[in-house]
């Protein structure tokens, strides 16, 4: 084959036939772009209205649940059960805070996942990776 310049679909019936040797004219080149290792983001993202919104609720994570546990209206076990989740179960966590100390499958903790609007679970039934905060306070 000779190394003249093709255009992508005669490469490709060149590459189809018998001989399927192809020169890098044959295949084309691509522009190679630099992307930075950290990307600068701010603390605070402005919003249509004037309200701000914090860069930890704006990447919202999901977390597995790790036993099954109850789901309380508030940051401890004296809070009504409004809710279940089973072990496998994903929550998001849209703040945290203290409450009472739970001793649970991860530990002994008195940090509280809010996971929704009056939706608390003890943060020793959720699999974060860490023993502190991993979401913003309440």
């Amino acid at each position: 084959m000779s190394s003249e310049e093709l255009t992508m679909p005669d490469a490709i019936d060149t590459l189809a036939g018998t001989d399927t040797t192809a020169t890098a004219d044959a295949v084309g080149t691509a522009d190679v772009i630099d992307v930075p290792d950290v990307i600068d983001v701010p603390d605070v993202i402005d919003v249509a209205g004037g309200a701000e919104l914090t860069v930890e609720a704006a990447v919202a994570r999901r977390y597995a649940v790790v036993a099954d546990v109850n789901v309380r209206s508030g940051p401890g076990t004296s809070y009504a059960k409004v809710g279940r989740l089973s072990a496998g179960a994903h929550v998001t966590i849209s703040c945290q805070k203290p409450g009472e100390t739970v001793t649970g499958p991860n530990g002994t903790s008195k940090i509280w996942d809010r996971i929704g609007s009056g939706r608390y679970v003890s943060d020793t039934y959720v699999r974060t990776g860490s023993d502190g905060y991993v979401a913003p306070r309440c």
